[in-house]
């Protein structure tokens, strides 16, 4: 298996929920954690911990929607560590409306976010990756990429366009040694759910901790081998019968 300790990884929305367990798995396993959030203050936390914990992170500002960040995020990271090894572009947001409810705005949002982020990202992360003949990009899909359930048009279109986005790149990407891979998650016990819909029982849930060291798993595949999608729920996933 190929060990972390020492891999450089960037991580989207890594201030809380999924992306915050991602980091301080990739923190415990060696590697250098990039914690990127829009909110500072969040990141910052994150990675103070990490480090607290004997690993080793670093906070990011970043707007995933705004190009110019991103190039100087990536720019930054390269320009300390000297490379980049991981980008797992997780951060996600979701408007529960009906389409005739829904506003322009919001759907724009919604699709710039969890569709058009990953791509950007991605598209500035291949020449370092090219370079240095190897890299591992992971996207955090959803069972919204494989159902569909009501008032989630936006979230579903999104994800369903990450997921043929990230295999697509796959096929591009396997020449020059760069893996990618797309991890469908189901429901997790995060704020994305939980602060919109707080009834939702804790045991049809999963720990977004089983979620991160599913990612570790993928991160850790020998150099001749690549996942190029992996499906992880709970027990009693309810869109996944």
């Amino acid at each position: 298996m190929t060990e972390l300790a020492g891999k450089v990884a960037l991580v989207t929305g890594g201030g809380r929920g999924l992306g915050e367990a991602i980091c301080r798995m990739l923190g415990q396993a060696g590697a250098i954690a990039v914690v990127a959030d829009i909110r500072e203050e969040l990141a910052e936390t994150v990675a103070l911990e990490i480090q607290a914990d004997g690993g080793k992170a670093i906070a990011l500002r970043l707007d995933v929607c705004d190009k110019h960040q991103a190039e100087t995020a990536i720019d930054q990271v390269v320009q300390q560590f000297g490379r980049l090894d991981i980008l797992i572009n997780n951060a996600g947001t979701d408007v529960t409306l009906p389409v005739d409810e829904l506003e322009i705005a919001d759907w724009d949002r919604v699709l710039a976010v969890n569709l058009r982020a990953p791509f950007v990202l991605s598209k500035l992360v291949l020449p370092a990756m090219k370079q240095q003949g190897y890299g591992h990009i992971v996207n955090v899909a959803s069972t919204a990429s494989k159902r569909t359930w009501a008032n989630a048009s936006a979230y579903h279109a999104s994800k369903w366009g990450l997921l043929g986005f990230s295999h697509a790149l796959h096929v591009e990407a396997r020449p020059h040694k760069i893996k990618v891979t797309a991890v469908i998650a189901g429901g997790m016990q995060t704020p994305f759910i939980l602060d919109r819909f707080p009834d939702t029982p804790l045991d049809k849930l999963q720990d977004p901790k089983n979620v991160a060291d599913t990612i570790r798993y993928v991160l850790c595949q020998p150099e001749a081998t690549v996942i190029p999608e992996v499906m992880v729920i709970p027990m009693q996933e309810s869109s996944w019968p």
